[in-house]
């Protein structure tokens, strides 16, 4: 059963919301129809002519990357220019693209995050802290014999998080009352009849990226024609978003080692190290993409290697006199792995849909000869 690419959009932004993108980014749709129906997606990093083919061959009508199809304002849409001849060869495949980008890089599940993983750090943080997620506290008053269906159902869609605490509530029992009008259909009383009935007052918190759909979760399970409940904004922050990823590795291993581990787990052919072979690694920084501005920070953090890519001459001093080990992977090599992942997520969200995902992993655009 196809969806709209809407909703396909709207489980994107769950995981990376729109707002932790930079200013200067272009994130969303690039290009495409939000109402389309779509029956197969490609996961891509960069689209590209070779993803743009591969989507064709597979029937794809939205393509999911990291990197935008447009980056700069467009004053003009030219056939000569190839970069521009590329938006209007989409256009004419009917294949829409939706691009995640410095919003996934910011997410706490986004690129440094799945690049820790892949390496198997543990106890991991963020490395570069920019921004807190924004909570609400979520009020709503419910007769004690629907108290578990709504607590489920409103949890379940993602209330009720503090800190590594899942389906957390408190409630408490109270009197609630109401006069149903004339055009009503009251679940409890009778219309022209001020109702007292027993109700249970349930809250919970929610992160901003969450509130639409727990109250439509709410509303669903709540047995009243009309639900009551109330949204607080709250001044504690949740969980930080930010830049890089901080972790452990289970055990301390000379860089050499680790530099070894790295190559593997990337499945690369090569990489660049700064640092003495063996220097020990127990704490590790990593930036997926271009990430060697993070230097200082990793340095400050105790990190004894940063592992990123676009690693720039002078920052690779600046490690070298700051005896921080540095391993270059590659831009497209510390990122990749966030293809995989995007596809799993939207696999598993659109299992019941039977829409299909395929990934598309392109060569580095730079090969060793």
């Amino acid at each position: 059963m196809a969806v709209r690419a809407n909703y396909i959009a709207g489980l994107l932004e769950e995981l990376a919301p729109r707002g932790l993108a930079e200013e200067w980014d272009n994130v969303g749709w690039q290009v495409g129809d939000s109402q389309a129906e779509v029956s197969a997606v490609l996961v891509a990093l960069d689209p590209s002519p070779a993803a743009l083919a591969q989507a064709k061959t597979v029937g794809a009508e939205l393509m999911i990357t990291h990197h935008p199809l447009i980056f700069r304002p467009l004053k003009r849409l030219r056939l000569d220019i190839p970069a521009e001849a590329l938006i209007a060869q989409f256009l004419a495949a009917k294949v829409g693209v939706y691009t995640l980008h410095t919003n996934l890089d910011n997410s706490p599940q986004g690129t440094s995050a799945v690049l820790a993983r892949k390496l198997g750090l543990v106890e991991t943080t963020v490395l570069s802290p920019s921004k807190r997620q924004q909570l609400y506290k979520l009020v709503t008053f419910v007769p004690p014999a629907h108290i578990e269906a709504v607590r489920r159902a409103v949890t379940d869609a993602g209330a009720g998080w503090i800190g590594k605490y899942s389906h957390c509530t408190f409630q408490t029992a109270g009197t609630g009352t109401f006069l149903p009008q004339e055009g009503t259909t009251p679940f409890i009383g009778e219309i022209g009849r001020l109702e007292y009935t027993d109700e249970l007052r349930l809250e919970t918190i929610v992160p901003a990226e969450r509130l639409g759909q727990v109250v439509e979760a709410l509303q669903a399970a709540h047995p009243y024609e009309e639900v009551a409940y109330d949204v607080y904004p709250l001044v504690q922050k949740g969980q930080a978003y930010g830049l890089g990823c901080l972790g452990l590795l289970p055990e301390v291993k000379p860089l050499a080692d680790f530099a070894q581990q790295v190559k593997t787990a990337l499945s690369l052919s090569a990489l660049a190290v700064v640092g003495e072979e063996d220097k020990p690694i127990g704490k590790v920084a990593v930036c997926g993409g271009s990430g060697s501005s993070k230097v200082h920070q990793a340095s400050s953090a105790g990190a004894d290697v940063l592992v990123t890519g676009d690693v720039k001459y002078h920052d690779a001093q600046d490690a070298a006199l700051l005896g921080l080990a540095l391993i270059d992977a590659g831009h497209a090599g510390t990122e990749n792995p966030l293809i995989f992942m995007l596809a799993d997520y939207l696999t598993r969200r659109l299992k019941r849909h039977d829409v299909t995902v395929h990934t598309y992993c392109a060569p580095d655009i730079f090969r060793l000869i």
